[in-house]
This record gives C-alpha cells, structure tokens and sequence, in this order.
C-alpha cells in the first residue's frame, strides 16, 4: 500500500483555492475511483490518465487506486488536474519518490497519447503558489512564458507525461525560466492605426474626451448620425496612459482566467478597450452564468467600456451597470458562493437624441414628441447621474470637414493627459484613490476647496439646474480634473463653468 500527494489549484471566479491531489493504491478489487465533489470533466480524467499513462510506457498494476481532490467542499471543474492525478498516482505506484514533488506546484490537462496540454489561469495560480510558499511549478510548455511574469518563481515545462516522470526520477531536466524581464514581452491589445488629427472640427468633443481621459471619468457623447460620435470614442485608447506594472499584471491576471492572454507575450501593458454591442445580455456584460465568470465590465477593468448606440441597449442591461460605476466592483451572489470581479473602468457611450437622430432639428426631425420622449426615456436618471461629462456632438459644418488643417495629434493630447495623471499619482499616493473620479464625498470636502467666488457659482449652479447630490459631486471631480490640466492647485471659477456646462446638455434633452 502506498500513498502520495501533489499540491495544485483551481479557480473560482478570480479566487484561486489550493487543491491537494492524493492518491492512494491498495490491495484489493482493481478499480480507479475518484472523490471530491467532482464535476464531469474532473470525473472524466480517470479515463484520460489511465490511457496517457499507458501511452507513455507506464505499467498500472491491477490495484485499488482512490484519487481524492481536497478539501472536499470545494467545486473542482476543468482539465488542468490531469497532469497532478497522473503524477501523484504514479508517485503512490513507487515510479519515482514522493520527496521530489515536495514545495512544487503541478497543472497541465492530458491528451491520450500523454501530452501536456496548455490551460487557462496559469497567472493568478504561480501568484498564489508563491504566497504559499511553493518553490517551482511544473506547467504546460505553452503556458511557460505566462507563469514566468510572477516573480521568484522557477517554471517547469513540460510536453509529455514521460518528460515529467523522467525529471521527477532524475534522470533528465526540465527546460526551466526564472521570472522574465517584464519589458519585450508585450501584449498591448490590439494595435490602432487611428488618430485624433484625422477628426476635422469638434474640438469641444475633444475637449470633453480629453478631461475624461485625465480623470477617468464617465462620458456620453450625443449627437446626429455622421457628427463623429463613434470615431471620437474609437480614438480614446490612442490617449490613454500607460498602466503601471501593478495594473498591467492585474488586467493580465483577468484575461488569464478567460484564456484569453498570448502564449509568447502574455503581460498585457495597454489599457483595455472593449466595445459592447447593444444586443449583449446582463450575464456577457457582467459576468456570470451558472459558474460565474468575468464580464465585459471586468475585461475592461484598467482601461474603457464603449457602449455605441446607448438607447439601443436593453434597459434592465443598462440598469445593471448603476452600481459597478460606483462601487468599482461586481458582486455576484450564487447559492454555492459569492463572487467578487474587479471593475474598475471608464464609461464612454454615444447616442442618437432620437431615433431618426435629427432632433432638435425640427425642419429635418421626423418623430413625433412622444417617440422621442419614449427613446430618450431608455436612459433612466440614475444612470444619467452617473456619468460626469455629457457633450453634444453637433452636425459637421463643410468648412470644417473640408479644411486642410492639420488637427492636434493624439500623441499630444496623450502627453497632457499624462500630465494630469501624474500630478494626481502625487496626491494620492498614500491613498487607494488612483483618478479624481474615485473621489468620495468626504475626500471631495479635503481636495476641492473653493473659495467664495467658487461656492457662490456652485450655489447659483445647484439651484437653477436642479442638481442631484451626485451630480454636485460629479462636478467638483470633473473640475479637479480640469484644474489639474492646467496644473493649478486651486479650483478656480472657470473651472467649475467648464465642468458645469458638461451638465447642461442633458438638461437640454431630459429636461423636457
């Protein structure tokens, strides 16, 4: 009778738990049984390791064997425990000693001919490992190059089951990497040919695109088909701020659990862009299904959520992103556990005022006032209030589509957005607070003191508008924003104009 233990991992959510593979084999009636609170692909890999373990020249006795995965209270799902069963049944078999596993941390899903296969989640798992104390991993080839952004670790590769029971004998070494160098392994998301010099006029839009940026607050732009709404919002990734290493491997981090990181250059170092489109449904866009898993919202944690033709989405779909746009975060609440996904993203939307899009030119308008009060009615209140800057993107004029000026480029506009974040990395840096959108109530009473003029001005603001206490706030992080473009401590009068105009738009149209 012998027995053994191999350490791996699974996922939940983003969570990882560590998984003890034990193997037990024992006299008695052949059979190959497994426990743990299995689901059908873990069931499965009794057949999968059985025939890999074959192919690869390795004689099972006809013995008792129980695989057992604990703790047993946690759900095991996926395939990445094929190459740690194997393992840990052949170390119970005496193939190779028990020792040689020790402190090593084991993933890799099987194929029948005994090769190892590439799994998803590789980043958050080498974090965990190493927090736990494990001093190598044994993975898939493929997943090397992403197990080796973490720190302090030494990868394993391994191709086939034979290279693993050959290095585990001491008989051959494994090809290994300690921590790459995070620079040249570059993964920016996609890279863009577009340009901000190519929009001729609507330098108010940009204007409001550029505050947002520096600020990382929420923007709608409305305006008719063809006023440049779209391709302002495709721009934004070409201003955006580079994250830092932190971010870069936290963003990673979410796209591994998905799958979805390149095999040779898996440390994403651009901020996320995701465009939504308007049929997607609540669970795609905040994540979910039975098993949950990170939505749209999360993917584009770090960087910016488009959502084009805004009044087309689905109400209930809109509704849901109320309370990530504040909190920063997703809670998802299933009857075997809470979920917790990271949120924390820029909003940038564009919308027609109204559906054949002309209004409020009436001599071109053909809805009637109450279409266009049911189209604008899709977006409630609340969610208005959650957006800091709403700006109208009004019909191109000729003059300015056919002028042959060169515009501002984004490489430009990109370093004065830089600008702003830096001044404030600087003044938060004791804090969790990263952009003037993350701003409290009560961190607003500590950073946007006004002077009198100010406070008279904010006053005469609340009362003609009819501004709700979100929206006062809004606007005080938005003029903090713009006071920092120019670099000035103080929030001065013109500030806070420009910040309240980016209310009166919606006035204009909701008002109504």
């Amino acid at each position: 009778m012998a027995f053994s233990s191999v350490l791996s991992a699974a996922i939940h959510g983003l969570h990882v738990e560590m998984i003890h593979v034990e193997a037990d084999v024992s006299n008695g009636l052949p059979v190959f049984h497994m426990v743990g609170y299995l689901s059908s692909e873990v069931k499965e890999a009794s057949e999968r390791v059985r025939t890999a373990v074959r192919n690869s020249e390795i004689r099972i006795p006809a013995k008792k064997m129980v695989i057992n995965l604990a703790p047993a209270t946690v759900r095991k799902r996926g395939a990445s425990f094929d190459l740690p069963i194997a393992l840990a049944l052949l170390a119970a078999l005496g193939i190779f000693p028990e020792e040689k596993l020790k402190d090593i941390l084991v993933l890799g899903e099987l194929g029948l001919d005994g090769s190892v296969q590439a799994v998803s989640g590789v980043l958050p798992i080498v974090m965990k490992a190493r927090e736990e104390g494990c001093k190598a991993c044994i993975l898939p080839k493929q997943n090397m190059s992403e197990g080796a952004l973490v720190e302090n670790m030494q990868i394993l590769g391994v191709e086939h089951l034979k290279e693993a029971c050959a290095y585990l004998k001491g008989e051959k070494a494994l090809q290994y990497v300690n921590s790459k160098h995070k620079q040249g392994m570059e993964n920016p998301l996609g890279t863009t040919l577009v340009d901000y010099s190519d929009i001729q006029g609507q330098q108010a839009v940009k204007r409001a695109a550029e505050v947002a940026v520096a600020g990382g607050h929420n923007l709608l732009l409305v305006g008719p088909p063809g006023s440049g709404k779209s391709m302002m919002a495709q721009r934004i990734p070409t201003i955006l701020p580079p994250p830092t290493l932190e971010e870069s491997m936290e963003i990673t981090k979410i796209y591994s659990v998905l799958g979805m990181v390149d095999k040779e250059h898996p440390l994403i170092t651009g901020r996320p862009f995701r465009s939504v489109h308007h049929t997607v449904t609540k669970a795609a866009l905040i994540g979910g299904g039975l098993i949950p898993v990170p939505g749209e919202i999360s993917l584009a944690h770090g960087g910016v959520l488009f959502l084009d033709e805004l009044a087309e989405f689905q109400k209930p779909v809109l509704e849901v992103l109320r309370q990530p746009l504040e909190e920063h975060q997703i809670r998802i609440t299933r009857s075997h556990g809470n979920y917790v996904f990271p949120a924390n993203f820029t909003l940038a939307a564009a919308m027609n005022p109204c559906p054949c899009g002309n209004y409020p030119n009436l001599e071109k308008c053909t809805c009637t006032p109450s279409q266009i009060q049911q189209y604008l009615g899709r977006i409630s209140q609340p969610f208005l209030d959650r957006i800091d800057i709403c700006v109208e993107a009004p019909r191109i004029s000729y003059e300015d589509l056919s002028a042959g000026e060169r515009q501002e480029s984004s490489e430009s506009i990109r370093r004065r957005v830089c600008q702003a974040r830096e001044i404030q990395n600087l003044r938060y840096l004791e804090t969790t607070i990263r952009t003037n959108s993350m701003l409290s109530a009560k961190d607003l009473q500590r950073y946007c003191v006004l002077g009198a003029k100010e406070e008279r001005l904010m006053k005469q603001a609340f009362n003609v508008l009819g501004l709700t206490a979100r929206t006062y706030h809004k606007i005080l992080r938005v003029a903090r924003t713009i006071a920092d473009m120019e670099m000035s401590e103080q929030i001065r009068e013109h500030h806070l104009k420009e910040a309240i105009g980016y209310r009166t738009m919606e006035k204009k149209y909701w008002g109504r």
